[in-house]
């Protein structure tokens, strides 16, 4: 069921989580899928409403400093300084694990990933459930991320017990993962860019490679994908033949004779762009169309994370159809 977040049902959120059960509700990145993180039962429900593998871990979402404490064994001197910088906000900090967080959220990790959202409805509900509410993206395993009630209906439709409608997410890519080992490593790009990072920490470590065995979400091979194959291309590189019965996701110009075109920025802005990323492959999606084009983006700034997300969803059909 999808409704408003008034009072009212954010207190009917509140005691869905409070009592096991699963909640839909955005954040400024994307929308999630929530349980009560300290609870074992509830997490595992999250896995099977994604169908999701038990060895992807889960992010925590917190509302307050006292709310990390439950879930983290400490906080180093480094992690403070992001977060004085960052949160709430889309930052996801990989810090040491407390006891308390069951080994299904973390996958059996000695860590945990951890974040204060921005969104206020996500705020409130954590605040008014009492609980950290462990949250990945509100979407079948491997599929494009949510960024409307919406698309968390029509894809899991009556596997989750309430859903809350915040409108379009603000940034439509997930948060950035940083892990605060030695020195900091990178592990996920996202709405946090890496020139905003190094400002606060100097050089990151990058580990943003595909890994079968992920530290956090977003790490395997193939992720955040269409049904229809997708392909990163150029248009130029198209041939007028494939493009009558295909969609192509445009970064900023409308190239011709193509089925359809989505374009993500007309002013070639970023932020805008990753914005109406998802939504757009879910758009396209949904028409039937032999396959979906994308057109490769700057990479600076959000242009990693967009392009990080299409390589992922574009994973299995480029290396099937390539020697």
């Amino acid at each position: 069921m999808v409704v408003p977040p008034t009072p009212e049902n954010l207190e009917r959120a509140a005691q869905i989580i409070r009592s096991g059960g699963l909640v839909a509700f955005p954040t400024e990145t994307v929308y999630g899928l929530g349980a009560n993180a300290l609870d074992a039962t509830a997490a595992a429900k999250i896995f099977a409403a994604k169908e999701r593998p038990g060895f992807d871990p889960l992010i925590v979402h917190v509302s307050d400093r006292a709310m990390l404490q439950q879930v983290v064994r400490e906080v180093p001197a480094m992690a403070e300084k992001l977060m004085a910088r960052f949160w709430p906000g889309p930052l996801t900090l990989v810090l040491p694990r407390s006891e308390r967080v069951p080994g299904i959220v973390t996958s059996g990790l000695p860590t945990v990933a951890v974040r204060m959202p921005a969104h206020p409805v996500a705020l409130e509900l954590i605040r008014r459930a009492g609980v950290p509410i462990a949250a990945p993206s509100a979407n079948p395993f491997g599929y494009l991320s949510p960024t409307r009630a919406e698309h968390v209906e029509r894809m899991l439709g009556k596997r989750v017990d309430l859903i809350l409608d915040g409108g379009r997410t603000a940034y439509g890519v997930e948060s950035t993962i940083v892990l605060l080992a030695e020195r900091p490593v990178l592990l996920r790009y996202g709405a946090i860019t890496v020139e905003a990072l190094e400002e606060m920490v100097g050089s990151l470590e990058l580990q943003v490679g595909e890994t079968q065995k992920p530290l956090v979400p977003g790490q395997l091979p193939q992720h955040y994908a269409p049904r229809t194959p997708i392909r990163i291309a150029p248009p130029e590189s198209i041939p007028q033949e494939a493009r009558k019965q295909s969609g192509y996701l445009a970064f900023r110009d409308v190239p011709k004779g193509f089925k359809v075109v989505k374009v993500l920025s007309p002013t070639g802005n970023m932020l805008e762009a990753a914005a109406h990323l998802f939504e757009a492959l879910h758009q396209l999606d949904r028409l039937g169309l032999e396959a979906i084009y994308a057109e490769p983006v700057p990479e600076e700034g959000l242009g990693r994370a967009i392009m990080d997300r299409l390589r992922r969803a574009s994973s299995t059909s480029q290396t099937s159809s390539e020697p």
